[in-house]
């Protein structure tokens, strides 16, 4: 099934890519056909996110958090290779998730985005994951989401 009529389906609608914060390439192409996405935030649009899970932040709230990362992780990749049709699967996502000292939830927080990759890609297509709590992030947020992404094709032989 084509990624947008899912999309549709489901009512997923990307957002802008962010603007980068610093000196990276959003995204970096290797071995021919894998892509790696730079670390996203769960900001969309005027919306802002800012403290811990386990104090700011419940797990049920993380989780929406880390599909907003995950969309924002999307709008990105989409940037760059033009269409996510290209996309075969999500091959590994890496969730870091600002926590109260006591906070032990990161994975429940980390499968807001692996849900909606298993929704538009398929369940056998979920990818591995690690969900590591950490004391900050950058500005802040809550959550933060990085992916590798295998593509169907050699985009890089493609565009010689």
């Amino acid at each position: 099934m084509d990624i947008y009529e899912k999309m549709k389906e489901l009512n997923v609608k990307l957002p802008k890519p962010a603007p980068k914060g610093g000196v990276y390439n959003a995204c970096q192409r290797f071995n021919g056909n894998l892509i790696y996405v730079s670390g996203c935030g769960p900001v969309i649009g005027t919306e802002t996110a800012s403290g811990k899970l386990g104090k700011e932040y419940t797990a049920e709230e993380g989780k929406r958090l880390a599909r907003n990362s995950m969309l924002n992780v999307l709008a990105a990749l989409q940037q760059e290779v033009g269409d996510l049709n290209k996309v075969e699967k999500a091959v590994k996502t890496l969730v870091f998730v600002a926590s109260d000292d006591s906070f032990t939830e990161q994975p429940a927080v980390a499968n807001g985005g692996s849900e909606l990759l298993a929704q538009l890609f398929g369940q056998e297509k979920v990818p591995a994951r690690s969900a590591i709590g950490v004391n900050v992030l950058p500005g802040n947020i809550p959550v933060e989401t990085e992916a590798i992404f295998e593509l169907k094709e050699n985009l890089q032989a493609e565009e010689r």
